[in-house]
């Protein structure tokens, strides 16, 4: 038996946050980042539908990028003394994620956070609330997903948080609040939801239910992304559909390795000056995440079938597999996304020399493999790694060499 569970709610197109001021209930907690969304008018707008609804209103904003295990506790600190019984995330995958976590501490003040990170281990939620998460960008796709992503700073690593007890109630999937990006942004997200549709059709855990959203994300992705980055509004909109289409996919089929790369190199090197964001990091294992799960038959003609959906050519699957490759290898050249960590910049754009010198990669390499290996991502990846071939696999992402194993 396998399960498929999405929010009860999906609210979609433009003027759809309206359906704040529908809701039912007496306190709202607004969870909001650092700034975008209150600059442009969307918070207000947000507080002002829920004050319509009849609640009162509470703002918890601040919310960091990769939002940090610190940030999580104070927020369901928050949470504690206001008593809201509707948590509301506005914004991109941070501050959702994070009152995703925010929402367990409330409701179970005894767990701690290596609690949460028990896969598929959350007690029932919604004893104290209900959820709303509204997405302002168009990847993550956290707004209909069983996932959550903290940062552990001291650690320097990502746990994700995975139980559909943490699947939003209600889902406001607006294309207005995606107009705001900015191009490094649409590229980044852009290649999560790529990454995410892509994960989503090979896992062990696919199904018919999940296929069908993946694949429909993924041509919608081919053929929007790279407009939507060179600001074709039309095209932004679409893309607003289909990273979500590709979370409602992964959030049942689940991932594989390259999360699980992305999720312990993202942070791990931030003491020499920045992060691999987390769509950039995507981005750039995927092809080689790719050429090593084509050595399984299965997923070697799962891959196929994606590039045919693509218009690929190719007369067999060896053949399609790395016209695959190079149309992801294409569209990082085309949103100025690097294609290894050896050229990925302090700005995430592509140089010469990256921020992440040589001879610190390979000193961390062995404990971001094991905790690659680790993470809940890889379970359901078609091709379990050794700690060789991950750490073999990751030297790959970082001299953007080939995979021959």
């Amino acid at each position: 038996m396998a399960r498929f569970t999405l929010p009860r709610d999906l609210y979609h197109g433009k003027g759809s946050l309206e359906e704040l001021k529908n809701l039912k209930g007496k306190k709202a907690m607004i969870c909001v980042g650092g700034g975008s969304m209150k600059r442009f008018g969307f918070l207000d707008r947000a507080k002002g539908y829920l004050e319509e609804a009849g609640m009162s209103v509470e703002i918890f904003e601040g919310i960091e990028p990769d939002p940090s295990v610190e940030t999580v506790m104070k927020g369901a600190e928050a949470m504690a003394k206001f008593g809201p019984d509707w948590i509301v995330a506005i914004g991109g995958g941070s501050p959702i994620d994070a009152a995703k976590a925010m929402w367990i501490k409330y409701e179970y003040p005894d767990c701690t956070f290596e609690d949460m990170c028990k896969v598929f281990g959350i007690p029932e939620l919604r004893r104290k609330a209900h959820f709303c998460a509204v997405s302002s960008t168009s990847g993550t796709a956290t707004e209909v997903t069983a996932f959550s992503i903290i940062t552990d700073y001291e650690k320097g690593t990502k746990y994700p948080i995975a139980d559909f007890e943490i699947t939003p109630d209600v889902a406001i999937v607006d294309p207005e609040l995606a107009e705001t990006m900015p191009k490094k942004l649409v590229a980044h997200t852009g290649m999560d939801a790529m990454t995410h549709a892509i994960e989503a059709y090979v896992p062990t855990a696919n199904c018919d239910f999940t296929d069908s959203l993946a694949i429909h994300a993924i041509e919608m992705i081919q053929k929007d992304l790279v407009p939507s980055y060179n600001e074709d509004m039309a095209a932004r909109h679409r893309m607003h559909n289909a990273q979500c289409l590709a979370g409602m996919a992964f959030s049942n089929a689940l991932l594989g390795i390259v999360h699980s790369m992305a999720h312990k190199t993202g942070a791990v090197f931030a003491d020499y000056g920045a992060h691999i964001i987390h769509g950039a990091a995507n981005a750039m294992y995927l092809p080689k995440v790719i050429a090593y799960n084509a050595k399984d038959e299965t997923a070697k003609k799962r891959y196929g079938v994606i590039a045919d959906y693509m218009h690929l050519g190719g007369s067999n699957d060896d053949e399609k597999v790395k016209l695959l490759i190079e149309t992801l290898r294409k569209m990082n050249d085309d949103l100025n996304i690097p294609h290894c960590i050896g050229k990925y910049g302090k700005d995430s754009y592509p140089t010469e020399q990256g921020f992440v010198p040589e001879e610190v990669f390979l000193e961390r390499l062995p404990g971001i493999a094991e905790r690659a290996i680790g993470d809940a991502c890889t379970g359901s990846n078609p091709r379990q790694p050794s700690q060789e071939e991950m750490e073999k696999l990751l030297k790959c992402c970082y001299y953007d060499t080939e995979v021959d194993f």
